[in-house]
């Protein structure tokens, strides 16, 4: 399985684990002891419908943990940019394409168009009809905005 795959599958997993957690109730913050639902046993539940080389479960299990850990400051990102959209309002796979495509614009070096790309996909795969136009949008917007503060920095 080449990086890029491997990379593609884990976001896939990511996106059903925050989906799962998402709607469960009682799992707020899935890397911490202690919740009603252990983070590990939901992780490893979703996980086990996936074959994945070890690597790519590694790195799903930190988009997740990542997301959830900053889910209220990736949350005001998404509040920000999707207007006349409250993120309780959002289709739950968009909301959490969002979640994981925003983490990953503001916490990690991997390339906007390619946390653009992978989302849109994942929304195309897992959404509705309007899901890529949608994530599409609100992350362009995102990304714009990135682009503007780093340059008056």
């Amino acid at each position: 399985m080449s990086r890029g795959a491997s990379r593609n599958a884990s976001r896939q997993l990511a996106l059903q684990v925050l989906y799962a957690f998402d709607l469960a109730s009682g799992v707020n913050a899935p890397c911490e002891q202690g919740d009603v639902t252990s983070a590990d046993e939901v992780f490893e539940s979703v996980a086990a419908n996936f074959d994945l080389v070890e690597g790519a479960r590694v790195f799903a299990k930190e988009l997740v943990c990542g997301v959830m850990a900053q889910r209220d400051s990736v949350d005001a990102v998404i509040t920000r940019h999707a207007r006349n959209w409250r993120i309780s309002r959002m289709a739950t796979v968009d909301r959490n394409v969002l979640r994981l495509a925003v983490y990953e614009l503001v916490h990690t070096n991997t390339p906007v168009s390619i946390v653009i790309d992978q989302a849109i996909k994942l929304a195309r795969r897992f959404g509705g009809d309007p899901s890529p136009a949608f994530v599409n949008g609100v992350l362009d917007a995102v990304a714009h905005r990135s682009g503007q503060e780093e340059e008056t920095s």
